[in-house]
């Protein structure tokens, strides 16, 4: 016989929700916060921007949530193919990443939102609820400052990391992770000499002369994200 949250799961429309996350154990929970809800379910999951895409045609997900740093590939990367060949998902970022820097760019990339995990595994149903009904998930202090930039309004210091593309921040990023040159070309699926360029202009917009000082810088980026 069914219980009465079987019953409403069956009665109401269940919205189906894919995880992208490389920690088993983080969508283990989330996983279980979802299944809960009466009217959410978790349809799929995966560790890496590849698999991602290949789940997601038979798991039909509403909603994925998907994280920034993946083990294999590039959450924004991810974010970028699935508006491409699965415009109807729509898809909110759940990341360990400042909000304040990363928001507006994987909003730009075609996320409806975007969650700190310092914030707090409560807020996902909320925002999942959010971007199911149209609206744009962030926190009011991010919306704050979009809606000041609207109106051209300072909002801060620019930082000259912001004048670099996204994928010149991806490298930087993974630089200051430990990441070797070979290695980045690996996770992004480019080649030695693109990531090399790459490294060229983020030297060159940030103003560093050698190699040496990009690296303490990339590693100075990463610490200054976690300490946020």
């Amino acid at each position: 016989m069914a219980t009465p949250k079987q019953a409403a799961k069956t009665d109401e429309k269940t919205a189906r929700i894919m995880l992208v996350d490389d920690h088993p154990v983080l969508r283990m929970g989330l996983a279980r916060l979802i299944n809960a809800e009466d009217d959410m379910e978790v349809c799929g999951e995966a560790a890496g921007a590849v698999e991602a895409l290949q789940v997601t045609a038979a798991a039909k997900p509403d909603v994925m949530i998907v994280d920034l740093s993946l083990k294999e590939g590039n959450g924004l990367d991810l974010i970028k193919d699935m508006r491409i060949r699965h415009e109807g998902v729509r898809l909110l970022v759940l990341s360990m990443h400042e909000e304040t820097f990363y928001a507006e760019r994987v909003l730009r990339a075609g996320a409806r939102g975007y969650i700190t995990k310092i914030d707090g595994t409560e807020k996902v149903v909320e925002g999942i609820r959010a971007v199911l009904e149209g609206h744009v998930f962030v926190s009011d202090k991010m919306r704050e400052k979009m809606l000041l930039k609207m109106v051209g309004e300072p909002v801060g210091t620019t930082s000259s990391i912001e004048r670099l593309t996204d994928r010149e921040l991806q490298v930087f990023d993974l630089l200051g992770n430990g990441m070797s040159t070979r290695n980045i070309a690996e996770n992004l699926h480019l080649s030695v000499k693109t990531i090399e360029s790459h490294r060229e202009n983020i030297k060159s917009k940030l103003g560093i002369d050698n190699a040496t000082d990009l690296l303490k810088h990339a590693i100075e980026w990463v610490r200054t994200k976690q300490d946020v």
